[in-house]
């Protein structure tokens, strides 16, 4: 057989309608029918139904049935062709995962959640590992767990349900059914996901890909998805026409009142406002397009967040834009007093010293700069995750050069960010502001971070040479001399969910 020969396929009329129902794959028993989405599963030569399968919600997905591809898998370049999907719900999120039927007659997973992707093979390709706790479920976000001898990260734990599926499907959860789900993740990069939904416990492990590397063709066509201008609601505080572009939006403000409008149950359930004061213009208006690192990104959020040091009263700012991408999904621009940098929520987790003073991650070794209490004070446009003014999160900043990784932790969540320093002019002229590139301009300086080493009379000779730099500045240069910075969040909340 050669390396693209096509599988055997099976096809039998629905048990309901008569439609026929077509399957691929010897490895998925269950199926959909695309006419009148009766769930069929396969007895010998025959199809037996066994209920109805809820529609889909439009997730806006580049991706499609009879999609296909290669990946590189057990050092072998393997084709693969999405087969079925599965749409899941948690507390944190929604996400899909996409069935990949391989071309040696395997299945494996293609994760997609708010354009994030991971694929994974089950534990048919991926042991088992030693050591699994029967109380794992009940790990809290941000702990860690050491199996087969390598540390993991707890990223998600918590309870999900499936919604609804489309297509050939190797496993079929009960329909609203809820069962528990735990993520892991690794140093270098890997996800662990253990689905308790069985017994045994399911396992699949896998990294994250992008979709350009795995050579995807029969995509569904950019101009078949669009929306028709959006969602439209009138703001249930001020009356004002609303519009949401973005179907994975959890939360957006009114143009006309800036309430900040709750999303997370529909346009359909009842809308919940709050009230919020704006008193900052984004530089980069929302809605404008600019290309960074060869992509083109569309800003459809921006938020202003505080913060401070534990037992400091001192309080710094910055802004963060939420850049969207629809086969990169998100991205964070961060624009903080010491520099601009454009940051991804991270697959994996670092491995971090008790101390808390180095993050190891992909290899690189980052230093602490600056760990702090931020709060959200201001928003403005769409985002994925419900956010809320006066949300408050746990953030340490570490550096390696150029490169930028951040830890997040609110709400049973914890949030790692990797990204890297870019130049406040770079930025203007992306976007078409090059005429006001002056206004983008930042300082090249950091929060001052002490080692646990220095004593007093050392940081005040320090404080006192830094006086003495800033007053030789201010009278050469006219500025104004040192002013705190956060550095940035480098990547703000996540939508939480299995990334899987």
């Amino acid at each position: 057989m050669t390396a693209d020969a096509p599988q055997r396929h099976y096809r039998a009329p629905c048990p309901s309608c008569g439609a026929p129902v077509e399957f691929r794959s010897a490895a998925a028993p269950y199926a959909v029918c695309g006419y009148c989405r009766s769930t069929v599963v396969r007895s010998g030569e025959q199809l037996r139904r066994i209920g109805r399968m809820a529609e889909l919600f439009d997730d806006h997905s580049p991706l499609q049935l009879m999609a296909s591809g290669r990946i590189a898998l057990d050092g072998q370049d393997q084709p693969f062709t999405l087969i079925g999907r599965l749409q899941y719900q948690s507390e944190a999120g929604v996400w899909a995962e996409w069935i990949a039927a391989l071309q040696d007659g395997r299945t494996a997973t293609l994760g997609e959640d708010n354009g994030a992707y991971v694929f994974t093979q089950s534990d048919a390709a991926a042991h088992p590992p030693a050591g699994l706790p029967p109380d794992l479920p009940r790990q809290l976000a941000g702990g860690t767990v050491t199996l087969d001898g390598q540390p993991w990260v707890v990223a998600f734990s918590g309870s999900v349900h499936l919604l609804a599926a489309e297509g050939e499907l190797p496993k079929l959860p009960a329909l609203g059914q809820p069962f528990e789900l735990v993520e892991l993740r690794s140093e270098d990069g890997q996800v662990l996901s253990i689905d308790y939904g069985h017994a045994p416990p399911a396992i699949e492990r896998g990294r994250a890909v992008r979709l350009q590397d795995l050579q995807l063709t029969g995509l569904k066509d950019e101009s078949a998805r669009e929306d028709q201008g959006g969602r439209s609601f009138a703001c249930p505080h001020c009356g004002a026409p609303v519009t949401v572009q973005l179907d994975s939006s959890k939360s957006c403000t009114c143009p006309s009142c800036h309430s900040l409008i709750d999303l997370s149950a529909g346009i359909g359930g009842e809308l919940k406002a709050v009230e919020q004061s704006v008193h900052s213009t984004p530089l980069i208006p929302l809605g404008a397009s600019g290309e960074l690192e060869g992509v083109r990104w569309q800003v459809v959020g921006y938020q202003r967040r505080i913060g401070h040091e534990p037992g400091d009263d001192e309080r710094f700012a910055w802004s963060e834009y939420l850049l969207y991408h629809r086969e990169r999904g998100f991205a964070f621009l961060v624009d903080a007093e010491d520099g601009w940098s454009l940051v991804r929520t991270a697959t994996g987790a670092p491995k971090i010293d008790k101390d808390h003073r180095r993050a190891r991650y992909l290899g690189a070794t980052y230093t602490l700069q600056s760990s702090y209490e931020a709060t959200t004070t201001e928003v403005l446009g769409e985002f994925y995750w419900p956010v809320q003014a006066g949300q408050q999160t746990t953030n340490r900043d570490y550096v390696s050069g150029n490169n930028l990784l951040s830890t997040e932790s609110g709400a049973g969540e914890v949030t790692t960010s990797v990204g890297s320093r870019i130049d406040g002019a770079r930025v203007a002229e992306a976007f078409g502001l090059a005429t006001a590139k002056a206004r983008f301009e930042r300082q090249d300086v950091g929060p001052f971070v002490a080692s646990k080493g220095v004593g007093c009379m050392t940081l005040i000779v320090i404080i006192i040479f830094f006086i003495v730099i800033a007053s030789i500045m201010d009278s050469c240069s006219g500025s104004s001399g040192y002013s705190r910075s956060s550095g940035g969040s480098f990547g703000g909340y996540s939508s939480g969910g299995s990334h899987k």
